[in-house]
């Protein structure tokens, strides 16, 4: 370090009083490393008392004996531009719902090298991975798992036209008609993996019994008032889904007309279900579009089920299990946005006796 010629207390105090009308923090540091160096004191001790690298003493007291008090500001006369623009951000929120493929990548998921290239080709900026990490944070994009689906082999008109004629028997069946939903569930003795809170560096542990057991359901969610209605078996078939229509006659004994909304799969369809169906004159089957499963609102429930049942479960046998989902869809109430609290409360269908069948 230069030798820094000694000064009085009076020019000492001085500089510091003029470093704080500056109001600049760093200004101050480096008046105060000036001041101990007038006294004699060493760099490394400057270092240890200002809290700074010994090279920033060095350069401080370089830079004050060439240019004086000037020295001491910022030499980042302009402020560098911020290279996150407003324009940056709407290029990479148009970017992270694409595919790098799209882009000619073979990578087909994005990561922050990637979205940096082809945001630079869009814009001519480049930008540093820990700025990328600040643009997705602005944007609210996420990492999560994409949801898989089945393209509708029907027209866009066609879907609309189908679904539209379902919103309208839903709004407009008179008062002496039941409008239900119908789906099947599987339930698997192998539980269901899903996301859970853990502390850090530690995974948790879900056993799996190895061999895998299976029961299934079939229910019906009453589009009106949340009425759950369900029968369960150990095979997923035609008499499974006969079963529920033949619940639902029985709980809906006064209705004039039942109409069940469902998917196309195959039992519902089946010799032996058309055959039931002309001994239950009052159901009508309406099919929503295939591979439309967001549009079924016992599916809604279903996922309820699994995220309050079977996912991580512990059970052994599959008896405890059946018997947790009997509870559970006892106790199930339909959502509070679609029915008012006015309404009298849910009510559940068949026996628990109807799943403790299922494992034996």
């Amino acid at each position: 370090m230069r030798n820094v010629p000694r000064k009085p207390r009076r020019w000492r105090r001085s500089l510091l009083a003029w470093a704080r009308r500056q109001k600049f923090g760093d200004v101050i540091e480096r008046a105060q490393i000036i001041r101990y160096a007038t006294v004699g004191a060493k760099a490394a001790d400057i270092a240890e008392l200002i809290g700074c690298a010994r090279s920033h003493v060095y350069r401080t007291v370089h830079r004050f004996l060439s240019t004086g008090r000037l020295g001491l500001f910022d030499r980042r006369k302009v402020p560098r531009p911020r290279l996150a623009t407003l324009g940056f951000m709407a290029t990479v929120r148009e970017l992270v719902p694409h595919s790098p493929q799209d882009y000619n990548f073979a990578r087909p998921t994005w990561t922050r090298e990637l979205l940096i290239l082809v945001a630079e080709e869009q814009t001519g900026i480049r930008v540093s991975l820990t700025t990328m990490s600040r643009v997705l944070q602005r944007i609210r994009a996420r990492r999560g798992r994409p949801k898989p689906i089945v393209r509708c082999p029907l027209s866009d008109r066609q879907k609309r036209r189908r679904l539209q004629k379902i919103r309208e028997l839903i709004a407009h069946a008179p008062s002496n008609e039941v409008v239900v939903f119908e789906d099947e569930v599987d339930i698997h003795l192998n539980p269901k993996i899903g996301l859970d809170w853990m502390p850090r560096g530690v995974q948790k542990v879900v056993v799996t019994p190895g061999q895998n057991e299976k029961a299934y359901l079939a229910g019906t969610l009453d589009a009106r008032d949340g009425t759950i209605l369900w029968v369960g078996d150990t095979r997923k078939n035609s008499a499974l889904f006969v079963q529920m229509l033949k619940q639902l006659t029985e709980h809906y004994a006064g209705a004039k007309q039942i109409h069940v909304i469902l998917d196309n799969y195959g039992i519902h369809r089946s010799h032996e279900t058309r055959a039931a169906l002309r001994l239950l004159p009052r159901i009508r089957l309406h099919f929503l579009p295939p591979y439309c499963p967001d549009d079924n609102r016992i599916e809604r429930l279903w996922g309820d089920l699994h995220a309050n049942v079977t996912r991580n479960h512990r059970h052994t046998n599959l008896l405890d299990l059946c018997q947790d989902v009997v509870a559970w869809l006892s106790n199930a109430s339909p959502w509070p946005s679609e029915r008012p609290r006015s309404e009298k409360p849910l009510q559940t269908g068949n026996p628990v006796s109807g799943l403790n069948r299922l494992a034996a």
